[in-house]
């Protein structure tokens, strides 16, 4: 049972006159006597909350940033009225901060028999699933002084995508990639191309590109023209260690890492590459393989979706041996790490020969902006020793990246801001080389 305010101020009401002309136990008896028999009444004629019976339904995946909406239904199996409050509770991370109260609450009156519907508006601030909570349910008597409570577990989830925000920077990257095939086109053949069509001979082109047996069939001299080839295979690995959970920003490195890695899996796709997606720190946490180009995206996007980084040091022996068994041909393998100086000489190092070896190996990531800002700091003391602290920081990170070039490893080093386009220019600068 639940007592609503209007009882607590009638109670106020009629001990008060009691207390002040008659103070006697056998006053405040005769005030509350018909006051608890009210109550009584009134909780007695209240419609019960154990029989209703909920359903939900609506959406079941939001984009991060986007708003939801989950639908309640409520029914009534009862002969007594429903008037009711109700809350619809939620994780606190499926509403923005201060809006929380306001939309799991709504009111309800439903007729006996009958069925009414209540809609949710969810806006999550965090990416992952959202598990409904519980429904908690208080029946208000006619009198709308008691009131009976009771609670109901109905399961939902909504999982919360990544936003994508590099999505922007597809249609450029895509243009330049058409850009690409164009210009390609009239080279020679060499490494990572393939045969693209025939074309009439121009003075100046390579004479070992002349095509005699087409030549021979037609009036004209026939010279092959070739482009990138397709078709390669490119392994994207996140790594979901320690170092992975560093915020940059108002975001966790790793959240930079998916968004680039979401915007080379679009790229790649719409190249003709086949694209696989691992995400591993001491164990496999989630994969994608073997899907064809339509399907490859809305795949990665839900399998990077409940991935939290692990506060555990990345088995980079073990990562190195799951890529390397993804990926029995040669590939382009985009590793998503830290470029800290431990996790690097430690970890990935040792194992590097392994995977260039039979590998085109990029390493791409997270730069913090904050650091070139205190670089660039002067004018007081504490500033002077941030810059020292921040351009030796700086210094460590080229000297990483330099010794991974020394195994020829493309390296991206990028703000969260800027990673996703770099990663996407690295890898159509490898496409025009010719090295996937």
């Amino acid at each position: 049972m639940a007592l609503t305010g209007r009882t607590a101020l009638i109670a106020a009401l009629g001990s008060l006159p009691v207390g002040i002309l008659a103070p006697s136990w056998a006053g405040v008896l005769a005030v509350n006597a018909p006051l608890s028999l009210a109550i009584l009444c009134d909780y007695v004629m209240a419609a019960p909350v154990r029989t209703l019976q909920f359903t939900r339904s609506g959406d079941t995946t939001v984009r991060l940033g986007d708003g939801a909406e989950v639908q309640l239904t409520v029914t009534n199996p009862s002969r007594r009225r429903l008037r009711a409050r109700i809350r619809d509770a939620w994780p606190p991370s499926s509403w923005l901060p201060g809006t929380q109260q306001d939309a799991s609450r709504q009111k309800l009156n439903v007729p006996a028999g009958e069925h009414r519907r209540i809609t949710t508006s969810l806006r999550p601030t965090r990416r992952g699933d959202r598990q409904a909570a519980r429904v908690t349910v208080r029946s208000y008597g006619p009198l709308g002084l008691a009131a009976r409570q009771g609670s109901h577990t109905v399961p939902w989830t909504v999982r919360v995508l990544p936003p994508f925000t590099s999505r922007k920077h597809l249609p450029s990257r895509l243009a330049r990639l058409r850009e690409l095939d164009g210009r390609t086109s009239v080279l020679t053949r060499g490494e990572g191309t393939e045969f693209d069509s025939l074309r009439e001979y121009v003075p100046g082109d390579d004479t070992r590109s002349i095509d005699w047996r087409a030549t021979a069939r037609q009036t004209t001299v026939a010279v092959r023209t070739w482009r990138p080839e397709r078709d390669r295979h490119i392994l994207i690995v996140l790594d979901t260690g320690r170092t992975s959970a560093g915020r940059v920003g108002d975001v966790p490195r790793l959240d930079a890492a998916m968004d680039a890695a979401l915007l080379l899996t679009a790229l790649a796709s719409r190249a003709g590459d086949r694209v696989d997606v691992l995400a591993y720190d001491r164990r496999l946490r989630a994969q994608v393989q073997g899907r064809s180009a339509g399907d490859v995206l809305p795949a990665v996007v839900n399998a990077l979706a409940p991935i939290e980084p692990e506060l555990v040091e990345t088995d980079a022996r073990g990562l190195a041996a799951t890529a390397l068994a993804r990926a029995p041909r040669r590939s382009l393998l985009v590793l998503l790490t830290s470029l800290d100086a431990a996790p690097i000489d430690e970890g990935l190092l040792p194992v590097l020969p392994q995977l260039t070896q039979r590998h085109t190996v990029l390493v791409a990531s997270v730069a913090d902006p904050h650091t070139d800002r205190m670089a660039a700091s002067r004018g007081t003391i504490d500033a002077v020793y941030e810059a020292a602290a921040a351009t030796q920081a700086q210094a460590q990170r080229h000297r990483t990246a330099d010794q991974l070039r020394r195994y020829d490893v493309t390296v991206v080093d990028a703000t969260p801001e800027n990673l996703a386009p770099a990663l996407a220019d690295a890898y159509l600068a490898l496409k025009a080389a010719g090295r996937l």
